[in-house]
């Protein structure tokens, strides 16, 4: 079988990560065209990539103005840049995997869904914790019902303090009007997991958080507008000197700030650009902190908490009539209520759980293993291998929108 030609949108982080795959699986998928507007990072994807010279463009535009050259696109640009390239996608005639959120208001992801239904094309929602060997197994647990089914779940994405900073108040993300609300832009993933785990419809949700911490009311005294001419930099966790100077450290998030990784250009990013900013002086609107509750068909309950005052990985408790489960991204453990039985998997154990030999690759091997099963959807002509397909992804997305108008409007949301 011939390697499915795929065109990337986007040569981002996450346009490498995916397009990254080709280089291990050259035999199911070969790159063959980019759009990216940024030269540095355009010119070096089609040297990585081997690209011919008349299918790289600057832009989506022009990549979709040209005839048809590849089965599918990858979409990896920014939040708001993803429905009108999906959508011009679908009616090119190609099959799609965009990087979540699949788009920033109800309306525009329905129509993603009805395009690509009467185009018969698969589009598929880079919800790569789905593919981790983690939450598979916690899948596994629960559908083998040794907990006896789901009464409750609790979840926590700790986002972590540096790793907020970087995203959310210096970075991409930081504002609504360029990128989407924190829950849909960092915890649809999260909010996926909820609904695939208890695999039921969700009826409630009732959110609350803010931004609380990341103003400029709260910055120290003595603090400047830029790390680099700070006085106290030295005692503020937050420092963009501690975060992106440390010349061991080439790949995300720094190589994110520059391509130049020399001290001097890292020295120069930080004068210049977006992340040598203050944390309490920066453009940023993204809340630090938010809670979700849901009820499931049935009556079935979670929580689930987003923090940027954090360290360490996701964390889940699912609670059932016959015994508990609690995970911490790597080690499971199963309490049985009837002899106290405690049983425990490590889910890095690479000669039970990691499928991939190149399992290591972002998110414990999510970001292989999606694009794997996209490519075998595509090869078979059957959305239904793909497991995020984007009409079961608009459950998250329907949940993260009905969460964010709880939160604004300080309301219960029940499901129309």
């Amino acid at each position: 079988m011939k390697p499915v030609k795929v065109i990337v949108l986007g040569a981002g982080d996450r346009g490498n990560a995916y397009a990254e795959y080709s280089l291990y699986h050259g035999h199911e998928m070969k790159i063959v065209g980019v759009a990216e507007p940024r030269e540095y990072y355009r010119n070096e994807f089609s040297k990585k990539y081997s690209l011919e010279k008349q299918f790289i463009f600057h832009t989506y535009e022009e990549a979709l103005e040209v005839k048809k050259f590849a089965d599918a696109i990858i979409i990896a640009t920014p939040d708001r840049i993803h429905y009108l390239p999906v959508i011009k996608s679908l009616k090119r005639g190609y099959h799609v995997l965009v990087e979540k959120p699949i788009a920033v208001n109800e309306e525009e992801c329905k129509e993603i869904v009805e395009v690509s239904q009467r185009n018969k094309k698969i589009v598929g929602v880079c919800h790569v914790l789905r593919h981790t060997p983690y939450f598979k197994k916690m899948k596994e647990i629960i559908d083998e019902g040794i907990l006896g089914g789901i009464i409750s779940i609790e979840h926590i994405e700790p986002v972590g303090y540096w790793h907020h900073a970087h995203s959310y108040v210096r970075g991409n993300w930081r504002n609504l009007k360029t990128s989407s609300p924190m829950i849909l832009a960092k915890s649809c993933h999260d909010l996926d997991i909820l609904r695939w785990l208890v695999g039921k419809p969700f009826q409630k949700i009732a959110s609350f958080g803010s931004l609380l911490h990341f103003k400029k009311e709260n910055a120290p005294k003595g603090s400047a507008a830029r790390c680099i001419n700070c006085d106290i930099e030295e005692d503020c966790p937050y420092s963009a000197l501690k975060l992106y100077l440390d010349p061991e450290v080439t790949g995300w998030p720094v190589d994110v700030i520059t391509h130049d990784l020399t001290y001097e250009g890292r020295i120069r990013a930080l004068r210049e650009g977006p992340y040598g900013r203050c944390v309490y002086h920066c453009d940023n609107d993204a809340v630090d902190h938010q809670v979700v509750c849901i009820e499931f068909e049935g009556g079935i309950t979670a929580s689930f908490t987003m923090s940027a005052f954090t360290t360490g990985s996701r964390r889940t408790r699912v609670m059932g009539p016959l015994g508990e489960m609690i995970g911490d991204s790597r080690f499971i453990e199963i309490t049985l209520f009837k002899n106290q039985q405690k049983i425990v998997y490590d889910t890095l154990d690479k000669n039970k759980y990691m499928l991939s030999k190149h399992a290591g690759f972002g998110h414990y091997g999510g970001d292989f293993r999606i694009i794997s099963n996209f490519i075998k959807a595509i090869q078979k002509n059957d959305k239904s291998i793909f497991s995020t397909a984007v009409e079961e992804a608009m459950e998250s997305h329907l949940m993260a929108f009905y969460a964010e108008d709880s939160r604004l409007k300080n309301k219960i949301v029940v499901r129309q």
